[in-house]
């Protein structure tokens, strides 16, 4: 059987020290690939005006699946400011590239497991009764609608006549808005569509119904957002009730739900929501299981295009450090997603057993993992490289 060909993404910052090492560790676990590197990130912004070249979409769409490491992404002037001087009377706008490859791509699903490692020390923990400890073993799902919503890009500063007069037919911005000047306004949408609505909630009880979560909880605000937010429950409620009529439905607004996940993060299973309530509830649970270095997630499309990526950022200055210290386990975990679509899932157990007795053994630990700051000396007071947790998980196979 021929090898299959990943397209790997360094992209900026740190991706590419966690990616390199995430090979690595694919490598010894026995899964054989060619890999094919994609350009994406600053450095084709600032020398070529194009974030997300045609080149690397080409690639994608020849091999389907993709390992990406990690994106800078700056505000529009600074941006601006940073593209070669030949490039500034072009008439170019950055955009993020990772938005864009989903856009392009349609990967409207997103999943981003957060499931705690026993050993963990950074996993909350709560205090009960009197001075007991109690550190609640939190495995959710977060299902997030990855294409519509505030990050759809259907946006204007100063819009256009003809949007102007649009909006002033509705009574709201009428009353709320109709007396500011019209170069002062910006307007951002949030549109939700039917169909890929539906997507996601099938997805989100497609999961919990294969892998035995009792409950799906949606997280958005609807007793404010009426029109979006209504809609999506309305659709939870008729697939729930036709579909799934064993897996229980509940219903949260985001800013409640920020609150409740410190309270009882064990009582939550699968929590599928919109695209920008969907990163804050994530972000705010992979803060349960040891922060973003342990945060990982997987897009999809339904044409089979899938993007496998961790949650973190760039984080530019840990890149400039002569040895790398940061976390590799959100992007290895990634890596064990894209295992699992491709349905090497043995090779994806293997893995993950594999950190699961590096964590629990606690030997191993990078700087985060040791509740330190990360400067460049926290190696020579004794936390791991990036290099050297990547090691302690091989010499677990």
């Amino acid at each position: 059987m021929a090898k299959r060909t990943i397209v790997t993404m360094p992209g900026d910052g740190i991706g590419k020290a966690v990616l390199d090492e995430t090979l690595r560790v694919l490598d010894a676990a026995g899964f054989e690939a060619d890999y094919k590197e994609g350009d994406i990130g600053w450095e084709f912004w600032k020398k070529e005006g194009n974030p997300l070249p045609q080149r690397t979409l080409d690639l994608i769409a020849e091999h389907k699946i993709a390992l990406f490491g990690a994106i800078t992404s700056k505000p529009k002037d600074e941006a601006f400011d940073e593209l070669d001087d030949e490039l500034k009377d072009k008439g170019l706008i950055y955009s993020s590239p990772i938005v864009g490859l989903r856009q392009h791509f349609n990967l409207e699903i997103c999943a981003r497991p957060c499931k705690s490692y026993i050993g963990n020390p950074l996993n909350f923990v709560k205090r009960g009764l009197g001075d007991d400890i109690i550190e609640p073993q939190v495995d959710v799902v977060i299902f997030r609608q990855n294409t519509e919503g505030l990050y759809g890009g259907v946006e204007w500063s100063n819009p256009n006549e003809r949007v102007y007069e649009t909006l002033m037919t509705h009574p709201k911005f009428r009353q709320n808005f109709g007396h500011v000047p019209k170069e002062e306004i910006s307007v951002s949408t949030r549109i939700f569509s039917k169909e890929k609505t539906e997507n996601i909630l099938r997805a989100a009880f497609g999961h919990a119904k294969k892998y035995n979560y009792k409950s799906v909880t949606l997280c958005e605000k609807p007793n404010v957002i009426r029109e979006t937010s209504g809609m999506m429950y309305k659709k939870a409620l008729e697939i729930q009730k036709t579909e799934f009529p064993d897996i229980s439905l509940w219903n949260t607004n985001i800013d409640a739900q920020m609150m409740w996940l410190t309270k009882n993060p064990a009582d939550y299973g699968i929590i599928v929501a919109g695209n920008m309530f969907g990163d804050i509830v994530s972000d705010g649970f992979a803060g349960l299981i040891g922060g973003l270095g342990f945060a990982c997630s997987a897009q999809w499309s339904k044409d089979g295009v899938a993007v496998f990526e961790p949650t973190h950022g760039s984080a530019p200055k840990y890149a400039d450090y002569e040895t790398s210290i940061v976390n590799p386990m959100a992007m290895i975990e990634s890596a064990c997603m894209m295992l699992d679509f491709i349905e090497e899932v043995n090779i994806a157990k293997k893995i993950r057993n594999a950190v699961a007795e590096v964590i629990k053994e606690g030997k191993v630990r990078t700087y985060d993992m040791l509740k330190m700051r990360g400067q460049p000396d926290v190696i020579e007071k004794g936390a791991a490289s990036t290099k050297e947790m990547a090691d302690a998980v091989i010499a677990k196979f």
